[in-house]
């Protein structure tokens, strides 16, 4: 596979921008490439980088393209805005029109507040539980990540996890100092957590389904149990949806698992491709965002036309009777290739799936947390990967990263996949 032109983009990337990436899960360290691939251009399910190899992709922009690329709706809203304003700094009607459609979708959110990205988002929702509780601890999961705001780099996971950081110099001893942390699934230690330090905690901040040390699904009562500690503490529980929400379910991993938090983070598909986020729950509580209240939260670009006029079109799009079940086929399909192909070989596996993400782990399962993720052979992920890629798959250059299954796979590409995967394991 020639990838010349991609190694030429890096070396010239790396002039002008730290480690030649955007964002450090994008250098492909963690699967032992001496470069990344540059992309050029997407249709459907498929990618194709800039030297013009073409891939069946199972990334999805990490999450966001879920109808897959050039979604006629999504396409042709963002044509239309374009000629109409792309930033005015002042509202429109289409952000009133994205905030309907989340706030009748998600059950937990009465009123939503549009932000710019996910890290913006998780970082002003633990303001407004500070603010609301009048309390300064939060409570994280090992392993999850929230975004690279300082409270939440310790034992953060996904990039963090993949190039082996820990922590994040910069970070200061005062603001982890406020960040609890327990191990995911770990309903014991969480609930001696909050015997021992429950008046001190603002929030519990946790991905419902674990998506950056793996796809990590809660174990049975795990939800059940932060909501209860919460009320009975009077914390405030934060469901981290921004991968999960319109993924697992039209109304998030809330509607799946029936657990409602007191505010949700959302990101990815509600921007239908385009930078976003969103943060919202119950109207008590975010009627102490400003204006209404005191807790401050501002953003020249929140709102940004584009990205909801491409947001709303998207949602549309998936509230087509039928769309979730569609998706669930694809996913189930997916992952039934996958697993054959890999009981062919004699590594140890186990995968791990929720509706349209999964993670096959190169462990023993079953894997319920950080630790157990940890577990799983990254060498031999890598080899995976890199066999996957040379077959035309395109997958997250990560163990630690999960599958993302779009609308737009054929069966044709679900075949393909599962082909490129027996070949590997039984070979």
């Amino acid at each position: 596979m020639n990838i010349q032109t991609s190694a030429r983009l890096f070396a010239e990337a790396q002039k002008y921008i730290p480690g030649g990436v955007n964002s450090p899960v994008r250098a492909m360290k963690g699967v032992g490439m001496p470069h990344p691939l540059f992309i050029n251009h997407a249709k459907g399910a498929h990618i194709w980088d800039a030297d013009g190899n073409e891939f069946v992709d199972f990334v999805s922009s990490w999450g966001p393209m879920i109808l897959g690329w050039g979604h006629p709706d999504v396409v042709g809203s963002l044509h239309a805005q374009v000629d109409r304003g792309t930033s005015y700094g002042a509202p429109t009607e289409l952000e009133v029109e994205l905030a309907r459609l989340i706030c009748e979708a998600v059950p937990s959110i009465e009123l939503v507040r549009m932000v710019n990205s996910g890290t913006e988002a998780t970082m002003s929702a633990v303001r407004v539980a500070r603010g609301f509780t009048g309390r300064e601890k939060i409570v994280k999961f090992i392993g999850c990540y929230h975004g690279h705001s300082d409270g939440f780099l310790a034992a953060a996971g996904s990039g963090v996890l993949t190039l082996a950081l820990p922590d994040s110099p910069g970070v200061t001893k005062g603001t982890t100092a406020d960040t609890l942390l327990v191990e995911y699934n770990d309903i014991e230690s969480l609930t001696a957590l909050f015997d021992e330090r429950g008046d001190e905690i603002a929030a519990l901040i946790v991905e419902p389904v674990a998506g950056n040390m793996g796809v990590v699904l809660p174990a049975p009562g795990f939800l059940e149990a932060c909501r209860e500690l919460c009320t009975q503490s009077g914390a405030v529980l934060i469901f981290d949806e921004v991968i999960t929400g319109f993924r697992v379910a039209w109304g998030g991993a809330q509607e799946r698992f029936g657990v409602l938090p007191d505010l949700t983070t959302l990101g990815k598909i509600i921007g239908g491709g385009l930078p976003v986020g969103a943060f919202g729950g119950r109207r008590e509580l975010m009627e102490t965002v400003a204006p209404l209240g005191s807790t401050y939260q501002a953003g020249t670009l929140s709102g940004n036309p584009l990205a909801m006029a491409a947001g709303a079109a998207a949602l549309r799009a998936l509230s087509e009777p039928g769309v979730y079940e569609r998706l669930e086929k694809l996913a189930r399909e997916v992952a039934e290739g996958l697993t054959a192909a890999a009981a062919k070989g004699d590594h140890p596996f186990t995968l791990n799936q929720v509706g349209p993400m999964m993670t096959l782990f190169f462990c023993e399962g079953p894997v319920q947390s950080f630790a157990d993720a940890k577990q799983a052979d990254t060498a031999y992920y890598a080899q995976y990967w890199r066999h996957m890629l040379e077959s035309g798959i395109y997958l997250a250059p990560s163990q630690f990263e999960a599958a993302m299954i779009s609308l737009a796979l054929s069966e044709d590409d679900i075949t393909r996949a599962a082909a490129a995967a027996t070949a590997f394991f039984a070979g």
